[in-house]
């Protein structure tokens, strides 16, 4: 069996030096984003004209674009900066609009999400439970892009494992708890911070990449994971039914969005490398904890749902009939 592959993947698409310290660049999590706003809008417009969508397909790009800066980027970003560097944060709220130096939540985007939504449908008088039908239809595949942006970034990756298509990132070096498996002359702490930057030390200097290839651990590429999950194949089932279902009933797509959602991310969480820092609750990570409460979300709304679904007409007339009996 062949040795497990060393990341070496550039985190952009291309990158232009403008000459005077100026460098320009075209990230794959900027093109990711920009990616899934696109894919959004093209659906959601798609959705209008088919009569999902309760507005006006000139009213869709608005609306797209709302729920993308406030919501999304801004909403992720805040989400990000309370649950993980709250102290940080605490003592410098500039950091919110730092975006260049990363950071973004799941959950902090998608309470962002849910605030623009209400304030958007309550501005439209629309259907705030049918509004979010159709955002979290498409919301996957900005997921999707995402998460494999991050794999071409070469962080937020996975566990040590054996699995044949395990993937060893250099970044790793930089972990906490990262200890080498064998005494090694490479000082890591001098190495820069990312995947690629550290590629490119090690290819200038073949000592470092024969080390680099000694200390090294074959990783799951959870990336990979999450992105078939939370993304892929969540958005099939969620187009499917969007899609094919007759009349299905408001909420049930945002109600299915939050459970299969929160499972995947749990499940794949247990694949994933926690972050350095990142206390462990009964063996669950905090991203896995964050999930807890919007697989309540979803299980509840799926309840409400389904209690308040009208019953067949016989049905209700045998309930009438058994009223009227016992009176």
């Amino acid at each position: 069996m062949s040795a497990p592959y060393l990341h070496d993947l550039a985190p952009f698409l291309f990158r232009y030096d403008g000459g005077q310290g100026s460098v320009y660049t075209a990230r794959w999590d900027g093109l990711a984003c920009l990616a899934g706003f696109a894919l959004a809008l093209l659906l959601l417009r798609r959705f209008s004209a088919r009569g999902y969508l309760p507005l006006a397909r000139p009213e869709v790009f608005d609306f797209t674009s709302m729920v993308a800066l406030l919501g999304v980027l801004l909403g992720g970003r805040l989400g990000y900066l309370v649950l993980y560097e709250w102290e940080r944060f605490s003592g410098n709220l500039g950091l919110l609009f730092q975006f260049g130096q990363g950071g973004t939540s799941f959950h902090g985007g998608l309470v962002g999400v849910a605030v623009v939504t209400w304030f958007q449908a309550r501005e439209r008088q629309v259907s705030f439970l049918s509004l979010g039908d159709n955002l979290v239809t498409v919301a996957p595949l900005g997921l999707m892009l995402g998460r494999l942006a991050s794999f071409m970034d070469g962080e937020l990756f996975g566990r040590i494992t054996r699995v044949p298509w395990a993937v060893r990132f250099p970044a790793e070096i930089h972990l906490a708890a990262f200890q080498p498996a064998q005494a090694t002359r490479l000082a890591v702490e001098r190495l820069p911070a990312s995947s690629f930057d550290i590629m490119q030390v090690a290819h200038a200097a073949p000592r470092v990449m024969d080390e680099l290839l000694l200390i090294l651990n074959p990783r799951h590429p959870s990336q990979l994971y999450e992105a078939a999950l939370e993304g892929l194949l969540l958005f099939v089932i969620l187009y499917t039914v969007r899609t094919r279902a007759r009349q299905p009933p408001e909420g049930l797509l945002c109600a299915l969005f939050l459970l299969l959602h929160a499972v995947f991310h749990i499940g794949t969480g247990f694949w994933r490398e926690p972050l350095s820092g990142d206390p462990m609750v009964l063996g669950l990570a905090q991203g896995q904890l964050f999930s807890l409460p919007v697989l309540t979300a979803g299980l509840g709304l799926l309840g409400w749902i389904l209690l308040r679904r009208p019953q067949p007409a016989g049905v209700q007339e045998r309930e009438t009939q058994m009223a009227n009996s016992e009176e």
